[in-house]
C-alpha cells in the first residue's frame, strides 16, 4: 500500500517549481492532491493531468493569496472537492531581489502578505478541516541561516515562517499534528531565473558541498518523508535541504 493512501493533501503554489514537484511526490505516494494556483491555470491543469496519467488523483483549485479574504476563498474552493485535509503544504511565496537601500515599502508589504500573513491565516482557516494526526509543511529558505544581503527582505519573511513553524508545533501537538518547515537552497526553477547565466550558475553550484544546484525533486523527497507516518515523531523543525550549501570553509553567497 502507498504510504499516503487515503490521505488528502493541499499544496499551495503547485503549478510549477517546488510546489509541482511536491504535489507529484505526494500523489505518487498515494495522496489525493489539491493543486493550488493563482494565475497559472493551464500549468495547474497540466500538473493534474500528469498526476492522473501516472495513476494518481488530483484536482486544481484557484485562489489569489496575499489579499484580504484569501484564506476563506482558498478553503471554500477546496471544500468543493474534499471534506477534509490531512497534509497542508504552504509553498506559495513571493520573492524580492534588492539590497537594503533598494527595498520599497510597497514591495515589502507584498512579501509580508504572501509569505507570512497568508500561511498564518490559511492554517487558521483550515484548522477545522485538518484532521487529527495531520501534517503541516511550510516552505522556508536556507537564507535564514546564510547571509545573502540581496534577498534581505525575503529572508526576513522566511524567518517569520520558521517561528510560525516552531510555535504551531507546540500548539497543535495535542491533536497529533506535526508542523515542520523545509529550507531549500538554490533550486533550479523559474524562481531563480538568474541561473540561466553561466557564471552565476557556476557560483551557485560552488556554494553546495555537492557542486550542483538543487532540483525540485530534491525538495519533494523531504516533503514526502515529513508527510508520512515515518515522520510522526518529528515536529517543530526547520530542515535544511540546500545540498549542504555554505558549510565549513565554503564561500558565503552575496546575491
Amino acid at each position: 500500500m502507498s504510504t499516503l493512501s487515503g490521505k488528502v493533501a493541499l499544496v499551495t503554489g503547485a503549478s510549477k517549481g517546488i510546489g509541482r514537484a511536491v504535489a507529484e511526490r505526494l500523489a505518487a505516494d498515494g495522496a489525493r492532491v489539491g493543486v493550488h494556483y493563482h494565475r497559472s491555470e493551464a500549468e495547474a491543469k497540466e500538473v493534474v493531468g500528469a498526476i492522473e496519467a501516472a495513476g494518481g488523483q488530483a484536482f486544481p483549485l484557484q485562489a489569489e493569496l496575499g489579499v484580504a479574504g484569501d484564506a476563506a476563498a482558498l478553503w471554500s474552493e477546496f471544500t468543493r472537492h474534499a471534506d477534509g485535509v490531512d497534509i497542508l503544504v504552504n509553498n506559495a511565496g513571493a520573492g524580492l531581489l534588492a539590497p537594503i537601500g533598494a527595498i520599497k515599502e510597497d514591495d515589502f508589504d507584498r512579501l509580508l502578505a504572501v509569505n507570512v500573513k497568508s500561511p498564518l491565516f490559511v492554517i487558521q482557516e483550515g484548522l477545522d478541516k485538518l484532521r487529527d494526526g495531520g501534517r503541516i509543511i511550510n516552505v522556508s529558505s536556507a537564507t535564514t541561516r546564510i547571509a545573502m544581503p540581496n534577498v534581505l527582505a525575503y529572508s526576513m519573511t522566511k524567518g517569520a515562517v520558521n517561528t510560525l513553524t516552531l510555535t504551531l508545533a507546540e500548539a497543535l501537538a495535542p491533536r497529533g499534528i506535526t508542523v515542520n518547515a523545509i529550507a531549500p537552497g538554490i533550486i533550479a526553477t523559474d524562481f531563480n531565473p538568474w541561473l540561466a547565466h553561466p557564471q552565476m550558475r557556476a557560483a551557485a553550484e560552488s556554494w553546495s558541498a555537492f557542486g550542483r544546484t538543487g532540483t525540485p525533486a530534491d525538495v519533494a523527497g523531504l516533503a514526502g518523508f515529513l508527510a508520512s507516518d515515518a515522520a510522526s515523531w518529528v515536529s517543530g523543525q526547520v530542515i535544511d535541504v540546500s545540498g549542504a550549501s555554505s558549510l565549513g570553509n565554503g564561500p558565503t553567497p552575496k546575491s
